[in-house]
């Protein structure tokens, strides 16, 4: 597959945002991307025209019940056997912020055996309670397994933003350990809060800033083909993005968050 034969699918439901940030990531790489509504999906179109989907940030619905839980239930209602067989297909699927809370709701993240019936994780509100928006550290923590950071060295530190009011990862206290230890034997740890330097925080405010269990800002399924993280990659695409780009003496083009997007092309293209 040449990149401008990828096509990526962003949806988009009310309360929605970064989802033409996210498209412009892939249109600047020259692979095809749509943004369409739900509704609009669910009526004229199928998931299975294309090769990856994407579900960006925002607050879908409102983040009633819990964030992303509506477009979770709706996505599952409406898309179930659709959605099955694109993961088994092994078709790229990325969560953004709210789209990480969406693929944990409906079961696809951690999904250790697969789409589960009922979550196994959930994203918390922040501790300290308060929505939070600014830059942080991330530490690339896979070995190879996530096809959205094949691009990235392994222990990498990274320069991206979050901007959200439940992004605290956490399993449930008497499957910590033992889910922890699942995701390193799978390799589905992708990203980690540090600080600058690499130094994991342990939990402590703000270098971790929504008190996520093991400082965990990303995960990926057992085959790497679904990613979920709470930072926004697409708000760190270009050089012009980022916080202190105007006391350099020369911006770079592009910003960390590039890395995710061309992972994810340079994956279809050699798989299909």
């Amino acid at each position: 597959m040449k990149t401008q034969d990828v096509r990526v699918l962003v949806m988009r439901v009310g309360g929605t945002n970064c989802d033409a940030e996210t498209q412009r990531a892939f249109t600047e790489l020259g692979a095809q991307a749509q943004v369409l509504h739900f509704n609009e999906v669910i009526k004229n179109h199928s998931i299975l025209d294309y090769n990856a989907l994407v579900f960006p940030g925002g607050f879908s619905y409102g983040d009633y019940v819990r964030a992303g839980a509506i477009w979770a239930t709706g996505t599952l209602t409406k898309l179930r056997k659709d959605l099955k067989e694109f993961v088994e297909q092994e078709r790229p699927i990325l969560g953004i912020c709210n789209g990480f809370q969406v693929l944990v709701e409906a079961g696809l993240l951690p999904a250790f055996n697969g789409i589960s019936e009922y979550p196994k994780a959930t994203l918390a509100t922040n501790i300290p309670i308060g929505y939070r928006c600014k830059w942080v550290y991330l530490k690339h923590e896979n070995s190879g397994n996530c096809i959205f950071t094949k691009n990235i060295p392994k222990n990498k530190v990274m320069h991206i933003p979050v901007a959200h009011g439940e992004g605290r990862f956490l399993f449930a206290k008497e499957n910590e350990k033992r889910y922890l230890q699942k995701l390193y034997d799978n390799d589905q740890l992708v990203f980690r809060y540090c600080t600058k330097d690499g130094d994991y925080p342990n939990g402590e405010f703000p270098v971790n800033p929504n008190g996520a269990f093991h400082d965990i800002a990303g995960i990926c399924n057992p085959q790497g083909t679904v990613f979920g993280l709470m930072p926004h990659p697409e708000r760190a695409f270009y050089g012009w993005q980022l916080p202190d780009w105007a006391k350099t003496e020369q911006a770079p083009t592009f910003g960390d968050g590039k890395l995710v997007f061309e992972s994810m092309i340079d994956y279809l293209k050699k798989r299909f």
